[in-house]
């Protein structure tokens, strides 16, 4: 892996077939304060870590209008980068000062926070505006027509989903184009295997949040460590490349708040597994 991390070394997807993106992008949720709450401590900080991910060749960006809440997407906004990466946000989330997130897809309510993601970031239109989590209390088709609408009236070039089901996104996908789906995946919790699988079916962008499992990778830590030492790499380069080799739609959005953190991640982007490491990661996480 060379001294200057590079994202584009990990390929590149297109969303909806025509916006092109580098693989490895950013997630932005922690540049906001502990627990996701407020400010951090050190704002140019966080600046500086979104500057350095676009200046290591990220150009996928992903943010929501519930981190902070509100102050993400200020942040990427100030860092100056909007106009440099594809910057994906989000609704359908309150975030609660006891920090619970609480599902709301009300359409009226997703209508009114495009507006307000729009002006945080400084933008006319959103690159990819996300469904953040479907409402048990509103009907999911309802939410999605939201979407739907919005895109159709230029308010966001792409639709996502986020944390659905295979069912919802068949169901989505009769109302609109979905880019990209993002729900909960790494190599050691596949739950949502099928859910990538439609995915590559379709040719649909899956964005695994939760990328590292916040470094908890226990349960296939020493099938990682082995192929770690085999490339000179850490554990969890191991485990984003990993999510890269393992299927050609998948969208890695580590996030931190540390520019040299920030490197480690983007350096994976070049780190090459062999088929028979990519086999055996995967038989560890079964």
């Amino acid at each position: 892996m060379s001294d200057t991390p590079d994202a584009a070394a990990a390929g590149t997807f297109d969303l909806d077939g025509e916006t092109t993106v580098n693989r490895l992008g950013f997630g932005a949720m922690r540049l906001c304060g502990e627990g996701i709450i407020g400010a951090p401590d050190d704002e140019e900080n966080a600046r500086e870590v979104a500057r350095a991910a676009v200046d290591c060749g990220v150009d996928f960006v992903d943010t929501a209008d519930s981190y902070g809440p509100g102050t993400s997407e200020r942040l990427l906004r100030e860092a100056g980068i909007v106009d440099d990466a594809v910057v994906a946000t989000k609704a359908g989330l309150l975030r609660a000062p006891d920090g619970n997130w609480l599902p709301h897809g009300d359409p009226d309510y997703i209508r009114n926070q495009v507006l307000a993601s729009k002006d945080r970031l400084g933008v006319d239109t959103i690159d990819l505006y996300q469904f953040h989590r479907p409402d048990p209390d509103t009907p999911f088709a309802d939410s999605v027509a939201a979407f739907a609408e919005l895109k159709d009236e230029g308010h966001a070039d792409h639709v996502g989903l986020s944390n659905v089901t295979v069912d919802q996104l068949d169901e989505a996908r009769e109302q609109v184009d979905v880019a990209t789906v993002q729900n909960q995946y790494n190599v050691a919790n596949r739950e949502d295997e099928a859910v990538l699988q439609a995915c590559e079916r379709a040719d649909i962008g899956f964005i695994p949040w939760y990328p590292l499992a916040a470094g908890d990778l226990g349960a296939v830590g020493d099938a990682l460590d082995d192929v770690a030492d085999a490339h000179d790499a850490t554990r969890r380069q191991v485990a984003l490349a990993w999510l890269l080799g393992h299927s050609d739609v998948t969208l890695p959005i580590p996030g931190t708040s540390s520019v040299d953190h920030l490197h480690e991640n983007v350096a994976a982007a070049e780190l090459s597994l062999s088929d028979v490491e990519l086999a055996d990661l995967t038989a560890a996480g079964e």
